[in-house]
C-alpha cells in the first residue's frame, strides 16, 4: 500500500526520533478536511496539509511514504472490551466456526488433547441456533470429550455457558437444571469466576498481551476495559492496568462494574461502570423486555431497578466517577432512563450531563429513550 524512498528503507523505519512525511492519501483531520499529507516527528503529528505544501518538507525528512490514495485516521478506540476473555479467545478454543454439535465436540476433544497441562480448559463462541441438532452440548458429552477435565464454554453472547462435571465440582453452590441446560444468571457468573480463578498468572498475562497486541494490529490505540466482580476479578483488573502501563500498545481505561465506589477508585478505575448488569442478553433470553419473548413465555431477567440505578448514578456523580450500566432489553433501558432522571432531580441535571454516564449495548431503543439519552448526556 505504501512506497518508501530507498534512503528511508536503509535508515530503518522504526526509529522513534525519525521524521516521516506521508503524502498522496486522504488524511482524516478536523484541522484540514482536505488534507492529503502529514508529517510525523518523534512519534507526534507535526503537520497536516495539502500535497502542494508537502513539497516543502520532502527534502528535510528521514522518510517519505507514498500512501497511494490510502486513508489515514487517528487510532481507533474500542469502548467495550473484556481484555482477558478476548485474549483467551485468541489463545483458547474458538467454536464460532463449528457448523454442528458433533463438529464442536470434535474440536473440544482435539483442544483438550493439545493442552494437557492446563488446569482448566476455556472456550467460547458456540451457538446451537446455527446447528442442525438445535441444542447445546450435554454435560456428559463434554465430560467424555475432555476426559473428565474442567471445561468452561461460553455461548456466543457470553451470557450463558456449558461446563463439565469437573468444573461444577469447584462450585458446589451451583445446581444445574439438567444435563443439557446451559447455565445462566448467577450460576453462570459462579462457574465463570471459578474457571478464571483457575488460570495461572502467566496464562492471564499471556492472554492480556495477546488481546492488546491484536488491538494494536487493527489500529486501535485505546481500549475501555469493562471488568467487574461478575466478569473477572479485582486481581485480573489490576493486573491488566499494570501490564498496560509497561507493555507498548493501546492505552487501557478501566471501568469496574460494581457499586462499591471505594474499591473502584482503589483499583484505578475511571468509572464504576461497564457491565453493571441491569439485564442479560437476547440470545440467552435474559434481556429484560416489556413484552414476553416470541419464543419463550417470559420477559427476561432484571437485575437492577430504577431506584438502584438512581442511587448509583447520584453516588458516582458526587464521587467524580462515571456511572454505567449494561442494558439491552427495552424494559432495562427504560429503567436506566428512569433512574438517571431521578438522580438528575436529586443532584442537578447539569452535573449529570457533565459526568457523561454510560449505557453499554442499549440494543432495544425507542424514540423516547433515544431522546432521553440526548437530554441526560448518556453515552
Amino acid at each position: 500500500m505504501t512506497d518508501r524512498t530507498p534512503s528511508a528503507e536503509a535508515a530503518g523505519a522504526t526509529a522513534p526520533s525519525r521524521t516521516v512525511l506521508l503524502r498522496g492519501g486522504e488524511v482524516h483531520s478536523p484541522a484540514d478536511p482536505f488534507a492529503t499529507a502529514m508529517v510525523v516527528e518523534r512519534g507526534h503529528v507535526a503537520w497536516v496539509g495539502s500535497e502542494g505544501a508537502a513539497d516543502a518538507f520532502a527534502q528535510g525528512v528521514d522518510e517519505v511514504v507514498d500512501l497511494g490514495g490510502a486513508l489515514v485516521t487517528p487510532a481507533f478506540t474500542d469502548a467495550h472490551v473484556h481484555t482477558t476473555s478476548t485474549g483467551l479467545a485468541l489463545t483458547g478454543l474458538d467454536l464460532t466456526g463449528a457448523r454442528s454439535l458433533s463438529e464442536a465436540l470434535g474440536l473440544v476433544r482435539a483442544y483438550a488433547a493439545r493442552r494437557p497441562a492446563d488446569r482448566v480448559l476455556l472456550g467460547h463462541g458456540w451457538d446451537a441456533a446455527r446447528w442442525p441438532e438445535r441444542r447445546a452440548p450435554r454435560r456428559s458429552e463434554l465430560d467424555e470429550a475432555t476426559g473428565g477435565r474442567p471445561l468452561y464454554l461460553s455461548r456466543v453472547d457470553v451470557h450463558s455457558a456449558v461446563v463439565t462435571t469437573a468444573l461444577l465440582d469447584l462450585v458446589p453452590q451451583v445446581h444445574p437444571h439438567g444435563d443439557d441446560v446451559p447455565l445462566t444468571k448467577d450460576d453462570h457468573h459462579a462457574v465463570r469466576r471459578a474457571a478464571l480463578a483457575a488460570l495461572t498468572p502467566a496464562q492471564r498475562a499471556e492472554a492480556q498481551r495477546a488481546a492488546l497486541d491484536r488491538a494494536a494490529s487493527l489500529g486501535i490505540g485505546s481500549v475501555h476495559e469493562c471488568g467487574g466482580p461478575d466478569i473477572s476479578s479485582a486481581e485480573d483488573f489490576a493486573g491488566l492496568l499494570a501490564l498496560a502501563a509497561e507493555h507498548p500498545g493501546p492505552r487501557v481505561h478501566g471501568y469496574w462494574a460494581d457499586r462499591d465506589l471505594a474499591l473502584a477508585k482503589e483499583l484505578g478505575a475511571v468509572g464504576a461502570a461497564g457491565d453493571l448488569f441491569v439485564d442479560g442478553a437476547l440470545g440467552s433470553h435474559t434481556a429484560c423486555l416489556h413484552a414476553p419473548y416470541a419464543d419463550a413465555p417470559h420477559t427476561g431477567t432484571g437485575y437492577l431497578d430504577a431506584a438502584e440505578v438512581a442511587e448509583h448514578v447520584a453516588a458516582c456523580t458526587g464521587a467524580g466517577l462515571q456511572a454505567g450500566f449494561h442494558a439491552i432489553g427495552d424494559a432495562a433501558v427504560a429503567a436506566v432512563v428512569e433512574g438517571v432522571r431521578a438522580a438528575a432531580a436529586k443532584v442537578g441535571p447539569d452535573r449529570i450531563r457533565a459526568a457523561r454516564h454510560r449505557v453499554e449495548h442499549a440494543e432495544m431503543m425507542t424514540p423516547q429513550t433515544i431522546a432521553a439519552f440526548a437530554e441526560l448526556g448518556l453515552t
